[in-house]
């Protein structure tokens, strides 16, 4: 395929993605494992019609770590994945940008009941409002950036397009809140961009130095970074469009990331995603008073939908399966797909990385099997933990 076309599709495809397409909420399947080790059900997913060409998980627990994977990180070299192959890790990120807002929320800096009037008054008024408690719960009622036609038309017109990332908002500036804030919920990628705005704003430091130093630094993460531009470090995991009427297309290198910015656009690895969402679900970087706020549980599920039971906290949800509850958030954009979750104590944890884009509109089928598959990982890596 021409890369010119190959673009055009992928951003296409992107701004789909970036639409915030509604969950599929509720239960997974029932225990869909049949007597076949996690080993073969990875293989099963990727051989499956439409399936990633790659996929890994990266189970830690108290007894050491575990590396299951199927298929490979690059369709030509036909390597297998590696944990420390980078990835971009799509809405994953927006626990980033909510550990570095929950770590001034506890050193006083912000307040969760801080609304944008204050924080962002050059924002809409009709937005004033808005806290940043309702920011990071997606209960904020502000539009979503990505679903613009003026963002949708730039990308189109050109997927590598350097995008002003602090100016994302100004796509939706002439626009009303959707709701009364904190009445509903509803995901919306411009959420996670007022949040990085905010804590910027009072440490008038830019949030990639907020994130090198309070996230990064106390987490150990070597090999995580926010680009703006369309290049991977290498080595790294392909990303691709599995389209049906297709081969896969490579699609690693297709998009910038300018404009997901706070919201999506970080590469990192799953080693270093393991070390992040262990840290992250179990509490590592601010206090227990911080960590009871953004453990108040609404309705609402990650994008996509992860597995079992979702209610949404600060930042992060609450995945309740059959064998029991962990914390985490997931993710999918132009040829990746993620689940990073741990225990509440942060001791056992996953991350779960597939080198294509999985969403209910374009694969009904295949997000089902994701969720059963992720469920079932979930069920491994808490075996023996209550016994």
């Amino acid at each position: 395929m021409p890369l010119r076309r190959s673009r055009l599709r992928a951003a296409s495809a992107l701004a789909a993605c970036l639409a915030a397409l509604s969950p599929a909420m509720g239960c997974t399947a029932a225990d869909a494992s049949g007597g076949q080790t996690l080993q073969r059900q990875l293989e099963d997913f990727v051989r499956r019609p439409g399936g990633p060409p790659g996929a890994i998980a990266v189970l830690r627990t108290e007894k050491g770590t575990r590396i299951v994977r199927a298929g490979v990180a690059d369709v030509r070299a036909r390597r297998p994945p590696r944990p420390a192959d980078h990835m971009r890790i799509a809405s994953t990120a927006k626990a980033f940008s909510g550990a570095v807002a929950l770590t001034l929320v506890d050193r006083r800096a912000l307040r969760l009941d801080d609304t944008l009037g204050k924080r962002l008054p050059q924002l809409p008024d009709a937005w004033a409002s808005v806290t940043l408690r309702q920011l990071m719960n997606h209960t904020s009622g502000l539009p979503d950036y990505s679903r613009s036609a003026g963002f949708i038309d730039e990308l189109r017109a050109d997927p590598r397009h350097r995008f002003d990332s602090r100016r994302l908002l100004d796509y939706i500036a002439d626009q009303p809140l959707l709701f009364k804030p904190g009445t509903q919920y509803r995901y919306s990628n411009s959420d996670n961009i007022a949040v990085a705005l905010m804590a910027e704003a009072v440490i008038h430091t830019p949030y990639e130095e907020l994130l090198r130093k309070r996230v990064y630094a106390p987490l150990s993460l070597q090999s995580t970074s926010l680009p703006q531009g369309y290049l991977m470090p290498k080595p790294y995991l392909h990303g691709y469009d599995v389209s049906p009427s297709a081969s896969p297309q490579d699609v690693s290198e297709v998009i910038g990331m300018s404009g997901v910015w706070a919201s999506g656009g970080i590469v990192s690895t799953p080693d270093d995603m393991t070390r992040f969402i262990r840290g992250y679900a179990g509490g590592r970087l601010y206090g227990r008073k911080v960590v009871e706020q953004q453990r108040q549980w609404v309705t609402g599920a990650s994008e996509p939908a992860g597995p079992g039971r979702n209610s949404a906290g600060l930042a992060v949800f609450r995945y309740e399966t059959r064998c029991g509850v962990v914390l985490g958030h997931t993710g999918n954009t132009l040829g990746y797909t993620q689940l990073i979750a741990a225990t509440p104590d942060g001791r056992r944890s996953l991350t779960f990385s597939i080198t294509a884009q999985i969403t209910q509109s374009a694969d009904a089928e295949g997000l089902r099997r994701m969720r059963a598959l992720q469920e079932n990982i979930v069920c491994e890596l808490l075996r023996g933990k209550n016994q």
